[in-house]
């Protein structure tokens, strides 16, 4: 008590700090005889309680206006001024925000008003980049060639029963893809690498203004107590702490390493399974493409890959739903299965494999698409199979972008709007339940009079994992808007709409729908997610440089118009540079050297009137009469010589920028600096004085009582 100075002692504490210090007391508590007869946690693991929970103060609403009669209690006034849908374009009251619900829940608060401020420049950049490709359009040489291209027939993307087409057919494909797939792509692309960098760095800035304002500099966490599984597991082993020189239980280093094995070879698995999934989903595109093409509607008929593509994406999502539920208690048995010493040992390595689980589980297919689309298909008369049967999918004839942003922009909006609901709608639709079983047991009245504890109790408490969900929703929501960005420039944007409503719905759930959480104090955010972000922000540079050299066709299109266009060697790569392109980039087929399996049934006479001869098709290849029939053309080497050479540049070239900033930036704003230098230099001079006034104390004492002593301290 003598370190601070107290003013009223009960109000000295806030609500939040009084529920805390009662926790601490109450898990130290020992309620029998008995060596491990101690806590509370003891107590409700075996039944002795059903639950145990800081109440919160009073309801959340009032009869009176908050601006004629003020905040009845901090639930109320968090509920008008926070949690209130009418208020998502103000700024979060984190002080009160902390005074209610504690430092953890404050910073995950902060941190994630922070990450939706970030992407406002990012979705303004991304929305630009969109439409400029929209004004842009009707200047853009490819898509004209593409639209034109009447007289140029395209050979079937499937076997037997997906007819020939005119190539002008997949106009709409062409300038949608011009949408993304545009001059400011590679710049977006540069910007959010470099984006993703300044959003963490400036981010440990903000972190650290907050933890100065809510004293939590100095503050360190205390020894972590030892799980009761950790504990029941291997209490008859002990080796002494070398901190508190008690003895303790021992996990020997040969079973540590054993559990770790097995945990990763089950993680191994788990991946392999939704590397199966993905190989499912691949296996159903192949077959359906063709089932689509001789559908009896004329819409579908037409429209068979897009067709394809929307289902698979859609099946794609029920499945990664399907599997998240499945990975959740895998991860669960095997963290319990390492029996980790602490609980923050625990919480790390279930983050890490919940984590790992559910991006592989929502990425897969979207890589799968973005880099094995249509890369290994072969060629009209040698085409690559599965199992020697189907034939691999090819992209549409205007590439495979269009494929990729639906994959991201269908995934993204579903996932969300999922999460969404889970995480609002079904407590409400539990409370509600929960409400109508009390009216119909003890009637309206008699439920509104419950003391505040049993209105708590028939809350919802919780999640078992903490802030774990809420964390892991906008890691892998931070991964989609950044890893494949360059596809989807829309991203960011979808993103910041989902987190300006995905902040009112988590504040109204705490302060309505959830019981009250237990207050505790953190410096940053939980556990391993900082390491985790800063991994996504360096796999994001390495995918948006494969996304814009391999997917998209902004190499080929540089390399024609340097090397093989009307402008070749005249350093010079503006629209007009771009004439021809289309025809240079397709090339011949010979129908007659169809394979048996391939022929489709239509001849292609409804074209000309005759049966077709030549037929085009996406690559880089020799036509039919040529020495080495389909071999590749000296064009081909030099598109892949400039997407290697393109990717290599652009990993280097961010790499530095990011690393650059990471150096310029300091860690600590300079006035929050200053202002620790000056809170230091004020308690050194005020222990100095103290000092100096006990010691002048002293002599005086000793004067007066007449005594002296030689060669004192003046």
């Amino acid at each position: 008590l003598y370190s601070f100075i107290i003013h009223n002692k009960d109000t000295f504490f806030n609500n939040a700090t009084r529920s805390r210090i009662v926790h601490h007391i109450l898990q130290r508590v020992k309620y029998e005889e008995g060596k491990n007869k101690i806590g509370l946690n003891r107590l409700l693991s075996n039944g002795s309680y059903e639950a145990a929970f800081p109440l919160h103060e009073g309801s959340y609403r009032s009869k009176n206006s908050i601006r004629t009669h003020g905040a009845e209690n901090h639930r109320h006034l968090l509920y008008e001024c926070w949690a209130s849908w009418g208020v998502w374009y103000k700024y979060q009251p984190l002080d009160l925000v902390r005074r209610y619900f504690g430092e953890k829940i404050g910073l995950y608060f902060a941190w994630l008003g922070w990450y939706t401020g970030m992407l406002f420049p990012a979705a303004f950049i991304g929305l630009f980049v969109f439409l400029y490709g929209v004004t842009t359009l009707n200047h853009c040489q490819v898509s004209k060639e593409v639209c034109q291209a009447t007289d140029i027939i395209m050979c079937p993307i499937c076997d037997k029963y997906c007819p020939f087409m005119r190539l002008s057919d997949s106009c709409v494909y062409a300038k949608v893809t011009h949408l993304f797939d545009n001059g400011a792509t590679v710049f977006f692309a540069v910007f959010m690498a470099v984006w993703a960098t300044v959003f963490l760095e400036f981010w440990k800035r903000r972190r650290a203004v907050i933890a100065y304002d809510w004293d939590l500099i100095d503050w360190e966490e205390e020894e972590e107590e030892i799980r009761p599984q950790f504990e029941a597991k291997y209490s008859k082993k002990e080796r002494m702490n070398p901190i508190s020189g008690k003895p303790e239980p021992y996990q020997a280093f040969a079973d540590k390493c054993s559990r770790l094995i097995v945990s990763a070879s089950g993680i191994f698995f788990m991946i392999c399974v939704v590397i199966a999934a993905v190989f499912g989903i691949v296996i159903y595109r192949v077959v359906t493409v063709s089932t689509f093409a001789a559908f009896k509607w004329a819409l579908i008929r037409n429209n068979s890959q897009v067709a394809t593509t929307g289902t698979a994406v859609c099946i794609n999502f029920c499945i990664i739903m399907l599997l998240n539920v499945l990975y959740e208690k895998v991860a669960l048995f095997l963290t319990n299965l390492e029996q980790p010493r602490t609980e923050s040992e625990w919480e790390n390595s279930f983050t890490l494999k919940m984590f790992l689980f559910q991006f592989v589980n929502l990425n897969s297919s979207t890589f799968y698409i973005a880099f094995f689309l249509g890369r290994f298909t072969g060629h009209p008369g040698a085409y690559l199979r599965l199992i020697n049967r189907w034939r691999l999918e090819e992209c549409h004839p205007s590439g495979c972008l269009i494929d990729l942003c639906m994959q991201m922009g269908i995934i993204m909006v579903l996932k969300q709007t999922w999460n969404n609901f889970m995480e609002l709608g079904y407590p409400l639709i539990q409370n509600w339940w929960t409400r109508r079983k009390l009216r119909q047991e003890y009637g309206t009245q008699r439920k509104t009079s419950f003391p505040q504890w049993e209105k708590d109790y028939n809350l919802q408490p919780m999640n078992a994992y903490g802030l774990f969900d809420e964390y892991l929703e906008m890691i892998l929501q931070f991964g989609f808007t950044t890893i494949f960005v360059a596809a989807f420039p829309l991203a960011p944007l979808l993103a910041l709409l989902n987190n300006i409503i995905e902040i009112r719905l988590d504040a109204y759930k705490f302060v309505t729908q959830w019981r009250r959480p237990l207050a505790s104090r953190a410096k940053d955010i939980a556990g391993i997610w900082y390491g985790i972000l800063e991994g996504i922000g360096i796999l994001s540079v390495i995918t948006n440089a494969f996304v814009i050299a391999v997917t998209s066709d902004f190499i080929p299109r540089l390399v024609y118009a340097y090397k093989y266009g009307p402008c070749a060697g005249q350093g010079e790569a503006g629209q007009k540079c771009m004439v021809g392109y289309v025809n240079a980039s397709l090339s011949v087929f010979l129908v007659s050297d169809f394979e048996n399996r391939s022929e489709p049934t239509s001849n292609g006479s409804e074209f000309s009137g005759s049966p077709l001869k030549y037929c085009r098709y996406r690559d880089y290849r020799d036509p039919p009469h040529s020495p080495v029939p389909y071999g590749y053309t000296l064009q081909f080497w030099h598109v892949l010589a400039a997407r290697l050479a393109f990717i290599i540049v652009f990993e280097h070239l961010v790499f530095c920028i990011k690393h650059l900033i990471s150096y310029l930036i300091p860690d600590l704003p300079k006035d929050l600096r200053d202002r620790m230098r000056r809170e230091k230099y004020l308690i050194q001079e005020m222990m100095y004085e103290a000092e100096l006034e006990r010691l002048q104390k002293e002599r005086k004492e000793r004067k007066k009582n007449g005594k002296s002593y030689h060669n004192e301290w003046p």
